[in-house]
């Protein structure tokens, strides 16, 4: 069987984003939305990836030439679909516990002034172990601040900086733990005045179901497909990305919407947030067991049913109190 490498070449787009994170979530949503840009002409830009850990997928993309399928699976307006596309928007990925030097040279490219990242809930955290002159730090934030003090150093604008983890406002947790080793790593006023003026950190809230690489169905696939692919990714079709974006700069870099993404650039992501935590994830989370007791294995069988009524009158009383 052919390799995806012999299926397509990796697109010569100019490296425009920092993307922290090379798991099955960011390569099944970001890059895919940056290939959905780049078909259009909107973008014309590409990622380079820092890999967050020691051990990751670097070395396995890399002998993709960093190509691998993303497989959307799923309804929509009530009919199966399953689609398949190569995705080529990742230039090259670094691993800083190797590359320490070509990461911090990152910063010394002008283009490449969007950073994104999803290094999991527990990767936004400050660790006073991490010394400046640790190459790398260990934690993502400690990184992502020796970065950025090497661009205020090579006299660079700031940076627009997307965090995908799934905490609460996280742009803002991720920038005051920056600011946390600006004080334990002693920094100069003057960058502190750097970081705020030059550098927009975003709140977003992220939606996708991705799986991530379809065990059970990969040789059935790579059949379908008429290649091997060891990267391949399953996703759904939904996807929603909110973005904070007050001073509606950020909605410039990234035309996600102009593509057809729902994406939705806002000065306020809280209802979003309630909507998605109390009003998605609170009832989802309640059906599960009396679901489960009758019988019940999806949503849609749920709400057709009669154990939907029952689970209104609970979510209405418990929104009355």
């Amino acid at each position: 069987m052919k390799k995806i490498t012999e299926m397509t070449h990796p697109t010569r787009k100019s490296e425009k984003v920092i993307q922290f994170g090379e798991g099955n979530f960011m390569r099944g949503f970001f890059n895919w939305q940056l290939q959905q840009m780049n078909n259009q002409g909107l973008f014309n830009g590409n990622a380079v990836v820092v890999q967050p850990i020691q051990q990751g997928l670097g070395s396995l993309l890399a002998e993709q030439n960093h190509l691998y399928t993303v497989i959307l699976e799923g309804l929509v307006d009530g009919r199966p679909v399953q689609t398949s596309e190569i995705i080529t928007t990742i230039s090259r990925v670094l691993n800083p516990y190797e590359q320490w030097q070509d990461y911090l040279a990152l910063a010394e490219i002008n283009d490449l002034d969007i950073i994104v990242s999803n290094t999991t809930e527990a990767g936004i955290a400050f660790d006073p172990q991490d010394k400046r002159t640790d190459m790398p730090p260990k934690s993502f934030p400690a990184k992502l601040t020796a970065l950025l003090y090497q661009r205020y150093q090579a006299e660079k604008s700031g940076y627009t900086i997307i965090p995908c983890e799934l905490i609460d406002r996280n742009g803002e947790k991720l920038k005051a733990c920056i600011q946390q080793y600006c004080s334990l790593w002693q920094l100069e006023d003057s960058f502190h005045t750097w970081l705020e003026n030059e550098n927009t950190f975003c709140c977003s809230l992220v939606d996708r179901i991705v799986p991530g690489y379809p065990h059970s169905k990969a040789e059935e696939l790579n059949q379908l497909h008429g290649y091997e692919d060891r990267l391949m990714v399953t996703a759904e079709p939904f996807m929603l990305w909110v973005i904070e974006d007050p001073s509606h700069t950020v909605s410039q870099k990234l035309p996600l919407p102009a593509a057809g993404l729902n994406v939705i650039f806002t000065e306020d992501l809280t209802p979003y947030r309630e909507r998605k935590v109390h009003l998605l994830n609170g009832p989802h989370t309640t059906m599960v067991p009396l679901a489960l007791l009758a019988g019940l294995a999806t949503v849609e069988e749920v709400m057709l049913g009669n154990l939907s009524s029952i689970l209104q009158k609970i979510f209405l009383n418990f929104f009355r109190h």
